[in-house]
C-alpha cells in the first residue's frame, strides 16, 4: 500500500465511523467538493498536508490523530 492509498482509506474510515458523506465532510472542512473527490478518487495524487489539515479540523481530530494508525506505520519507504 503507498501513503496515497493510506490517506484515502483513512479519510473513507473517518467519515463511516461519523456517518457523514464526503460533499458534508468537504463543507466541514471548508473544500471544494471537487478536491476531496480528487484526492479519493487518485486524481490528486499529491495531497497537500494543507488540505490534510482542513480535513482534520473538518473532523474534530488532529493531524497526529488521522497518521496514527497501523495503516501508516506499517507503510514501506517510497524512495526507489
Amino acid at each position: 500500500m503507498n501513503t496515497v492509498t493510506a490517506v484515502r482509506d483513512r479519510i473513507l474510515q473517518l467519515c463511516a465511523e461519523r456517518g457523514i458523506s464526503i460533499n458534508r465532510l468537504a463543507s466541514l472542512s471548508a473544500l471544494p467538493p471537487s478536491s476531496l473527490k480528487n484526492i479519493l478518487y487518485g486524481k490528486s495524487q499529491n495531497p497537500k498536508i494543507l488540505t490534510i489539515k482542513l480535513l482534520c479540523d473538518g473532523l474534530g481530530i488532529t493531524l497526529g490523530e488521522f497518521f496514527s494508525t497501523p495503516k501508516f506505520d506499517a507503510l514501506e519507504q517510497e524512495l526507489q
